[in-house]
């Protein structure tokens, strides 16, 4: 009888650390947002990548753990691991074209849209979650757009990497 009030207390301990060290560990959701919204801002301010993925329609900076699916006159889709992401690129729009971003404001289902403005480009992001309640996560610069759907605990690497990719795309 006293292996077991022994053995309740050791697992009951267990679970209890268990718990808290994933509570420690875990980023509250605003906190993620509001980082999130920070790295797509001085993604944007930094200067553009150089360019390393030849496409057919344009150039672009890819970071090295992205492939190129397949391709299209305005549309590439871009696979990273299992994740994919959708790159629109809309040659009648300019660095500093609001189109894709008024089209995101006339979405209701925001958890953060917040835009940024320089002298020569506007950009974006957008994070919202869709019917299944799923994170989706977009961001542009001008008449380049790029969505993807994430989760939590990768969302600041894909936005940090999707800014780069559309930066080094809204110049060329």
């Amino acid at each position: 009888m006293k292996i077991d009030r022994i053995g309740i207390v050791v697992i009951s301990l267990l679970l209890i650390f268990i718990i808290w060290v994933s509570a420690w560990s875990m980023q509250p959701t605003e906190e993620v947002l509001r980082e999130s919204v920070q790295i797509a801002e001085q993604e944007f301010n930094q200067e553009s990548k150089v360019t390393n993925t030849n496409l057919e329609h344009f150039n672009i900076y890819l970071p090295e753990e992205f492939t190129v699916a397949e391709q299209s006159v305005s549309n590439v889709l871009l696979e990273k691991d299992n994740q994919t992401f959708i790159l629109f690129y809309n040659t009648l729009e300019d660095s500093t074209s609001r189109l894709n971003y008024e089209a995101a404001v006339s979405m209701d289902n925001h958890l953060a849209l917040e835009s940024f403005e320089d002298e020569d480009r506007f950009g974006y992001i957008n994070i919202s979650n869709n019917q299944e309640d799923e994170i989706q996560l977009q961001v542009g610069i001008g008449g380049v757009k790029i969505t993807t759907f994430t989760d939590w605990s990768d969302m600041k690497h894909d936005v940090s990497d999707m800014m780069k990719i559309a930066n080094s795309l809204a110049y060329e």
